[in-house]
């Protein structure tokens, strides 16, 4: 593990969980820098740089919901895995949807796993803390240059 911070993208419209997630964050270990886009064109757009986001970070990681105004996240993840800079990012899908279809979809789009969100605020904090500490302690990630 490295002492620099691990960037996350959060493309979530609920201001509710953007902010239960940014509390769970910071109560853990990790030292990271959380980025949130609002709407699924608003995520695309931060992932490959267009116009108002040159300066944007490339995340470690994505934290996707499903359920999103202009772009819904399996139309997002789709994008992202046909994007030869973007594929190898991981991207977990954290969403109220239990639907064995929407997590089917998920899959085949290729994402790294599917969440349903918690309604408990103590379980929530519980599995955004696992998230990080799974995706940052445990799994290898590819080197970007």
């Amino acid at each position: 593990m490295t002492n620099a911070p691990i960037e996350i993208l959060m493309i979530e419209d609920s201001q509710s969980d953007v902010r239960l997630t940014q509390i769970a964050l910071k109560q853990g270990k990790l030292i990271n820098n959380l980025h949130v886009e609002r709407d699924g064109r608003a995520g695309l757009d931060y992932l490959k740089k267009s116009e108002g986001f040159e300066d944007a970070i490339r995340p470690d990681l994505i934290l996707l919901d499903l359920n999103l105004p202009k772009m819904n996240g399996h139309e997002v993840l789709e994008a992202i895995r046909e994007d030869d800079d973007l594929r190898t990012i991981p991207v977990v899908m954290l969403t109220t949807s239990d639907s064995d279809q929407d997590v089917l979809k998920s899959y085949e789009l290729q994402a790294n796993c599917y969440i349903t969100k918690p309604v408990n605020f103590e379980k929530f904090i519980d599995v955004v803390q696992q998230i990080e500490q799974f995706w940052v302690n445990v799994v290898k990630l590819p080197a970007v240059s």
